[in-house]
């Protein structure tokens, strides 16, 4: 039975490195850019996102919380090279490309899937990891076709994309043109083209977009979760709908990890998605459930996900005798200022943050970089001691023989 969908959007997230000493010059370029701005975060419009995050995290991840409107103005009126100076010292800046109006995606083909891009966000560290936020949503609201756009647009801008597996899936939108143009628009937006990010592969994604997605399925497809859990499954692993893998419902845990604390909603994690499948017999489901998924639980996942890559940047950094004694550094400033293992005292966003730690093995990749580094500080303090004790019988033995020649020259004296 084809699933009907009453409700859905995904995001598409494409997390990306700054150049080292380029993040002023990219904050720069992306204030010129007259249809990006800043997003500020206030307290009294964005109450639920201030007062989900714990304050050590709140500060770090949405540092404008702290602004007046005076700030904000102050900010507002200066020239782009002062924002950038300013930018660059906050911890985490966001921004949003504003899109032309929104329109009917179209298509000159007689089968496609048409999709509308909802809005546009980047999240940018200091640290100079950053995100690109693309919001979308589907026209003909089919779980296949949701499936398959899925599937298509994740890898719309790797080389993926021109393989024979995907050439029967179209998709168009009205926001571009040309499909082509699409990664052409997300290389220039992220840096490439101005040469101030990397694509270097950190373990993860490597061009490839992670999927945050949501679907709610008209009640009639939900009377028993088993017989749609084979959906749950494709639509969690970013697969298409004409997969005809069979899955062992028994061994569910081990294919997705799942967070099961509503009736007729089911939360899905993996490395490359997100996934939240839920029932309209609930109204819950398409209204206050759906707000959460689509803010705390989101920044939930970008902090998860900012965790491992600045992880696996320092995993990289450790092969680099080189640059051993910056990753030093930033590993300590990491333990100071960014592991942290709590980041809300929601129920239901501990218990996101639970699994984002399981899934992105946050704890293993941590505890292996420390070991790490305790290892290299005890051969670096042993190569220290053996250096000194080097100059120590240097030294004596300097200190002997010109004892031996003193001596010498006194008993000639005498």
């Amino acid at each position: 039975m084809e699933l009907k969908v009453k409700y859905q959007y995904t995001y598409f997230i494409k997390p990306f490195l700054i150049k080292e000493g380029k993040y002023k010059e990219y904050l720069l370029s992306l204030l010129k850019n007259e249809k990006i701005s800043i997003k500020y975060f206030e307290k009294e419009r964005d109450l639920d996102l201030y007062s989900y995050f714990l304050p050590e995290i709140r500060e770090y991840v949405f540092p404008t919380f702290e602004y007046n409107r005076r700030k904000i103005d102050e900010i507002e009126k200066s020239n782009n090279t002062l924002k950038a100076n300013i930018l660059s010292e906050l911890s985490c800046t966001t921004f949003e490309y504003k899109l032309n109006p929104k329109a009917q995606g179209k298509i000159n083909e007689e089968q496609g899937i048409f999709f509308n891009i909802n809005n546009i966000e980047l999240i940018c560290f200091n640290t100079g990891i950053c995100f690109l936020l693309i919001k979308t949503d589907l026209e003909n609201k089919d779980f296949s076709n949701l499936l398959d756009f899925n599937y298509k647009f994740k890898d719309i801008n790797s080389e993926f994309s021109k393989l024979k597996e995907y050439s029967n899936i179209k998709i168009q939108t009205d926001a571009f043109s040309n499909m082509k143009d699409l990664p052409e628009f997300i290389n220039d937006i992220i840096g490439v083209n101005s040469k101030c990010s990397e694509l270097k592969d950190i373990d993860m994604y490597n061009r490839r977009f992670f999927v945050y997605t949501y679907a709610c399925v008209e009640q009639d497809n939900w009377e028993n979760f088993n017989d749609i859990e084979s959906d749950f499954i494709k639509y969690t692993n970013i697969l298409p709908n004409n997969n005809t893998l069979a899955f062992n419902p028994e061994k569910l845990d081990k294919l997705v990890e799942t967070v099961e604390q509503f009736k007729n909603a089911r939360f899905g994690f993996t490395k490359q998605s997100a996934t939240f499948l839920a029932s309209s017999i609930d109204i819950n489901n398409y209204t206050k459930l759906l707000f959460k998924y689509d803010n705390e639980l989101l920044y939930t996942l970008i902090f998860g996900l900012y965790q491992r890559i600045y992880l696996k940047k320092l995993e990289m950094n450790l092969k680099s005798k080189k640059n051993i004694k910056s990753a030093q550094s930033k590993f300590t400033k990491f333990t100071k200022e960014i592991w942290k293992k709590e980041l809300t005292n929601s129920v239901t966003g501990s218990a996101f943050w639970s699994k984002w730690k399981k899934v992105f093995e946050l704890e293993e990749i941590y505890n292996s970089i420390k070991n790490k580094y305790d290892v290299i500080y005890k051969e670096s303090s042993i190569e220290k001691e053996n250096k000194v004790n080097k100059i120590v019988l240097i030294a004596l033995i300097i200190s002997l023989l010109l004892n031996i020649i003193n001596l010498f020259m006194l008993m000639r004296i005498r």
